[in-house]
């Protein structure tokens, strides 16, 4: 009987493995990802896995090389869970660089529950803050994004009532309102504002009515329609008797860039802005389908992409002519997690990585991410002004001329 056990043990050892204990073999340790690379979003979940990739090529960490399996799931939460418990089942060390926030909603739960750690997914949302299980964030949140914009918006002259929002009809839209909701509420004369904003928050289900209820227009996920949100948008000014200066925008690049294109072609002249998630390179595209030339301002995570920060050369050697804002967050993703790594003491197990990233900083080559006090790495936000298919650094000039 222990003849045929033996030759098992020895067909794995061909096959350079090991028995695994959480994704660790003797020369591997696999990691899995579940995003968009197929549907409507999917240039974020293929930049995400290509910066990864770059990270990890030609890596070896505790003797181990780093086997990185991704799994597609359209940005659509139902098959993000199915594609969840595959991962799962197979027993990867840990999930990175998943896209979205729906679909974290889905995949945190079911992490949690096998002890699997969620690492430097693709959301600023709050629900990864400090969420559920085992997370860790690399990128700053929604909230920290819109603030940024809307701070320098109402010192640029834009008052509160000014400011109005077109968003996705779900977890990712909502997150980007309680983002809005919480830049708002300190200001002066803003009580209105925000109780209407708190009616549309408290709305649940799968894509309720929330349009005509406040400053908002929402678009259901994985549709391209403007219509009804810009409509939304119009009956606020005209309910209110003022006009949407500034639009903030949280969604995906598709519907985004359609709507920036029917705001322009209904005559409106509206300062349009996108947090990172709509994707800098793909909304640039959609932009220029549509026409859009200018007044669109986007928020990044990431060190500019013209930076003299050692790891900002490292991400465009590793990258070449992929090199981009979400291929360089997949990249830092990637690195945080070797770093991560690399500062465990002994044999690498879930328990030691999660211990290692606790309380702890990290010097990705001039980007410096602390873990103090908190799950996530880096608060870094800037403002990009797009124009002419390129975007730079916004300056205090140029939020005055906008406005």
């Amino acid at each position: 009987m222990k003849q045929p056990l033996l030759v098992c043990a020895m067909l794995v050892w061909g096959a350079g493995l090991a028995l695994a204990d959480e994704g660790v073999f003797a020369n591997q340790i696999i990691v899995g990802g579940v995003m968009d690379l197929e549907g409507q979003s999917r240039g974020l979940g293929q930049g995400m896995k290509t910066g990864i990739e770059a990270a990890f090529r030609g890596v070896s960490v505790k003797g181990r090389r780093l086997n990185f399996k991704v799994l597609n799931d359209s940005y659509t939460p139902s098959l993000t869970g199915q594609q969840t418990q595959r991962l799962i089942d197979e027993d990867v060390f840990a999930v990175i660089g998943n896209v979205g926030t729906p679909t974290a909603q889905v995949s945190l739960p079911l992490l949690a529950k096998a002890r699997i750690p969620a690492v430097g997914f693709f959301t600023g949302a709050g629900l990864l803050r400090p969420g559920v299980g085992d997370v860790i964030n690399f990128r700053a949140s929604y909230v920290q994004e819109a603030a940024a914009v809307i701070d320098a918006a109402i010192t640029a002259g834009v008052r509160p009532q000014e400011i109005c929002a077109y968003v996705q009809n779900d977890a990712y839209g909502m997150a980007g309102v309680s983002g809005i909701k919480a830049a708002l509420q300190s200001r002066p004369n803003t009580r209105d504002i925000v109780a209407r904003i708190d009616q549309i928050l408290a709305l649940d289900g799968d894509n309720p009515e929330r349009n005509y209820l406040g400053p908002v227009g929402v678009y259901q996920r994985n549709t391209l329609s403007s219509r009804d949100g810009y409509d939304s948008l119009k009956a606020w000014e005209n309910q209110i008797g003022t006009r949407c200066k500034l639009v903030v925008t949280v969604g995906t690049y598709a519907a985004i860039g359609r709507f920036a294109g029917y705001a322009r072609y209904q005559g409106e002249d509206w300062v349009i802005s996108a947090v990172s998630f709509t994707g800098a390179e793909n909304l640039s595209d959609i932009l220029t389908e549509f026409g859009v030339t200018d007044r669109v301002v986007m928020t990044q995570v990431v060190p500019e992409l013209d930076s003299n920060l050692a790891i900002v050369k490292q991400a465009m050697n590793a990258l070449g002519d992929d090199f981009n804002y979400v291929t360089f967050e997949g990249y830092l993703v990637g690195r945080m997690f070797i770093e991560i790594l690399k500062a465990l003491p002994g044999e690498p197990n879930r328990r030691s990585f999660l211990s290692a990233a606790r309380n702890a900083r990290f010097d990705l080559g001039g980007l410096v991410l602390e873990f103090i006090g908190d799950n996530q790495g880096s608060d870094l936000v800037t403002t990009t002004y797009y124009s002419n298919k390129e975007y730079r650094p916004m300056t205090t000039s140029d939020w005055l001329t906008l406005f």
